[in-house]
């Protein structure tokens, strides 16, 4: 989480020192968790919190506001912690990663693919984003770049073919994991969800289950818009996770509190540069520590 550094330290220089615990204090600290891409339901919940414990167990200094708060935050980040993808349940793992476009979501399951690769695992791309040609192109170079085989029909080619295709050279070539690209047409709204729900028929139809992950990719860039897009993928599909990227200094940080209390689901890893190996287990006491650092 190094590239989120400092990113509270704001937060962290009002807190620092023996400033007295009183109304001012808890406003400013609002103002602030704001600034830092909190939405205002989950500063307030914060404050509030913090002005109750200060009043029942007499907290009298700012740097125990402070250690309190990193308390909170750990709370929420951990609560029902899914870090991490989990290990295929059954071979071929099948897993759908959805989002908007110009997220990262090709390049995430690049780092995604490589990740597994280098645990042993036979990785499988599926080009089902068929919309843009460009978008199998993409996923076709980063396939190389991976060492790992992709699977892809024309542009325009019906996405659940391409995923059902997919999973049957998997089973054939004895692949353990499939990693799918999906559209990410916000919008047209209703053909892209209806489209997604029908991959997960198709998934469902040739494993007999459901794909072990559906990841939403998220830029953590965006502030309270990645809040409003997760609302609508959560309303089409079960999502069982959340992939951050561009975790870099331009993002406040702030908004993945945000995501993880408003919408209760566990951020399972975090792209924190270019390269393919550029991607980690979101860690909550780890971000949270270096939020605040200097």
């Amino acid at each position: 989480m190094r590239l989120f550094k400092g990113i509270f330290s704001k937060v962290d220089k009002l807190l620092t020192g023996r400033r007295p615990v009183d109304d001012e204090l808890f406003g400013e600290l609002e103002e602030l968790l704001i600034q830092a891409d909190l939405s205002i339901h989950t500063a307030t919940k914060l404050v509030d919190a913090l002005r109750e414990a200060a009043r029942k167990e007499r907290l009298n200094e700012s740097d125990d506001i402070k250690e309190r708060l990193k308390s909170l935050l750990v709370d929420i980040l951990a609560e029902n912690d899914g870090s991490g993808l989990r290990d295929p349940a059954d071979r071929p793992g099948v897993y759908l990663f959805v989002g908007v476009n110009g997220v990262g979501k090709t390049t995430t399951i690049a780092k995604v693919a490589h990740r597994f690769k280098t645990r042993g695992y036979r990785v499988l791309l599926s080009a089902a984003d068929t919309f843009r040609a460009a978008a199998i192109d993409q996923l076709e170079i980063w396939a190389n770049r991976a060492g790992v085989e992709i699977i892809k029909h024309q542009p325009g080619a019906d996405p659940a073919a391409v995923v059902f295709d997919s999973i049957n050279a998997a089973s054939a070539r004895k692949a353990d994991v499939v990693l799918v690209d999906t559209a990410g047409r916000l919008h047209t709204k209703t053909n892209l969800m209806s489209e997604l729900e029908k991959i997960g028929r198709i998934v469902q139809k040739a494993l007999g289950r459901q794909p072990d992950e559906t990841i939403l990719v998220l830029d953590a860039t965006t502030g309270q818009n990645a809040v409003s897009q997760a609302r609508e993928f959560m309303s089409a599909v079960p999502l069982t996770g959340i992939a951050l990227t561009k975790m870099d200094g331009t993002a406040k940080g702030g908004i993945i509190v945000t995501i993880k209390d408003e919408l209760g689901l566990p951020i399972k890893i975090a792209c924190t540069g270019e390269r393919v190996e550029d991607v980690e287990d979101f860690n909550p006491k780890e971000f949270v520590t270096a939020l605040f650092e200097e």
